[in-house]
């Protein structure tokens, strides 16, 4: 019957721990403890909260024998649990020099057992964090049988050391059972409070998929009018605002663009970047998630920045290509569950498709501009002029000849008119170019010689209609009909690494840097339309030998039309 007594008492004792332990889970102070303990400042706190739960375990316990029942064992379990090897034997020592003071026959053994039991907390979550079973850890069953087996060992440690045996032995006979049973017990609801709280955090957080549609809704139209930085301003101070962070930031891939909030007076934008993780997110394309505790965060900026943890997702546009990043942070010791992931991939998402519909927009004025002047040029009224010219020449001289030119003129026109496609072939591009070049090469007789090479294999290659006639007619307007002798155009091309690559090389060499074409397409206006379907690597490249050779190349994806092999 004394026993039962004792348990309730310790019982009794214990629940109002846990009264204390459920009120401090209300405050900020036990935030580290909801996740693994690894990083100093959270380990300081996990060690000054359970040395404290050691010690009143120790003072408020009931005095039985000259030897104290008590429920100092939670601090020490759950004190190595959640902080591992270190934390378990410091907060052990702490609680067992205590437990010594108080004095008593077994004030030695159970100064002894208390180290152990911080220790070999601490070892299985060492074991555990190794396996990769984190989730264990926060096991109210795992933490109960763990308080059953340390308690057990306790009391063997008592009767191997404290003397008089038999004194000890029936203390041990009136305290066993109650403190196996009240620490054991105690244990298991201690951490069970804890999950309570994560689990009332996850609830918080998905709760943030409203404020996400808020947040659409409020920055709609923003970054499509222009990824600058008064846009970027005006959508970090909407997220801000609506999350409740510690800061939002903005950067394009050079510089920061917005920052609002914790630290805003050195992340100033306009500067530079010089956060390793948001320049790692930026070449890898990849979201990176430092919390502070298992990933360390630190201010690349300025060491005493109270920013402790960053969740860092590219802003993406065109080919999915990344044109920033939005950053998101919480000041140190500051659980970051607030803003989980999902959440912050979605808004990324959110202004990534507003990025790339403002570069679509501009994309699509500046496409329809160049259309509209492909148009234009696709009849040079120069060019008519000399082939008329040229006809009536070879009409006089040679009515075969004549019809041929007839011919190439009449296949130029009609694949000017009626090549409505935006997407053509090589091979067809080419017939188009040779169309054009035998129309030059009677104008010229025989001072113009041209040599076309085109491996079969790449004939099906595809590129946008109207790409090589210009850079072809370029040569000839601008190179080889500048000459007093003989002038040659080399048309060819071949495949490089995983792009088609087409040369033009004129004998002249009269191409000069900076040089502006005015006149017909130009070889400017078909680089920009290559980069606008294709980005910024692809386009025209020029290398000139003054006097010697012009080689243009145009370079474009290897793309090839299957459908026209079959």
């Amino acid at each position: 019957m004394f026993e039962f007594d004792l348990v309730l008492q310790l019982l009794q004792q214990m629940c109002v721990y846990l009264v204390i332990a459920y009120l401090l889970s209300k405050t900020p102070i036990v935030i580290p403890l909801m996740q693994v303990t690894v990083h100093l400042p959270h380990k300081l706190v996990c060690y000054c909260i359970f040395s404290l739960f050691c010690i009143m375990g120790s003072y408020f316990g009931l005095h039985i024998e000259d030897t104290i029942a008590n429920t100092r064992a939670i601090g020490a379990i759950l004190g190595g649990l959640l902080g591992g090897p270190v934390v378990g034997l410091l907060v052990g020592i702490t609680g067992g020099i205590h437990r010594y003071t108080l004095g008593g026959i077994t004030a030695e053994s159970c100064m002894l057992s208390t180290i152990l039991i911080g220790l070999i907390s601490g070892l299985l979550h060492y074991v555990l964090m190794k396996k990769g079973r984190v989730d264990l850890i926060y096991n109210p069953l795992l933490v109960g049988v763990l308080g059953l087996l340390v308690e057990s060992l306790e009391m063997i440690l008592v009767l191997l050391i404290s003397r008089p045996f038999d004194v000890v032995l029936h203390a041990v006979r009136s305290i066993a059972a109650p403190m196996i049973v009240a620490n054991s017990i105690g244990s298991a609801m201690f951490m069970r409070i804890l999950l309570d709280r994560r689990a009332i955090f996850e609830r918080y957080t998905s709760a943030f998929s409203a404020k996400a549609l808020k947040i659409a809704v409020s920055t709609e139209g923003l970054l499509r009018d222009g990824f600058n930085q008064q846009n970027s301003t005006k959508v970090a101070e909407i997220i801000y605002r609506e999350l409740d962070i510690g800061a939002v930031a903005i950067t394009d891939r050079e510089k920061i663009l917005a920052f609002i909030g914790i630290g805003d007076d050195h992340h100033l934008p306009g500067t530079l970047i010089t956060s390793n993780s948001t320049l790692e997110a930026i070449e890898k394309n990849e979201v990176q998630y430092l919390d502070g505790a298992h990933e360390p965060y630190q201010c690349s900026i300025n060491k005493n920045c109270r920013l402790g943890s960053t969740l860092v997702i590219p802003l993406r546009g065109e080919n999915n290509t990344v044109v920033g990043t939005i950053k998101l942070y919480e000041a140190k010791n500051t659980l970051f569950s607030s803003i989980n992931r999902t959440l912050g991939e979605g808004i990324a998402s959110l202004l990534s498709a507003q990025i790339l519909a403002g570069q679509n927009e501009h994309y699509r004025q500046l496409l329809s501009k160049t259309e509209i002047k492909l148009l234009h040029a696709q009849v040079n009224p120069h060019f008519l002029f000399n082939a008329l010219n040229t006809l009536l020449a070879v009409i006089r001289r040679d009515k075969t000849q004549a019809s041929q030119l007839v011919q190439n003129l009449s296949t130029f026109f009609r694949k000017n008119l009626k090549r409505t496609e935006e997407i053509v072939t090589l091979r067809d591009e080419i017939e188009h170019v040779n169309a054009y070049l035998q129309i030059e090469k009677m104008r010229f007789m025989d001072q113009l010689t041209i040599k076309i090479d085109i491996p079969q294999k790449l004939e099906y290659a595809q590129l946008p209609a109207f790409s090589l006639q210009p850079i072809v007619e370029n040569a000839i307007k601008h190179g080889t009909s500048q000459l007093l002798g003989h002038g040659s155009v080399t048309i060819s091309a071949y495949k490089f690494e995983q792009s088609l690559v087409l040369e033009v090389i004129d004998s002249a060499g009269h191409y000069r840097e900076n040089k502006k074409d005015t006149k017909g397409l130009g070889l400017n206006l078909v680089d920009k339309r290559i980069k606008i379907r294709y980005g910024e690597k692809y386009g025209i490249k020029i290398a000139c030998k003054p006097d010697e050779y012009t080689k243009v190349m145009l370079i474009l994806p290897l793309q090839e039309d299957v459908s026209t092999q079959c």
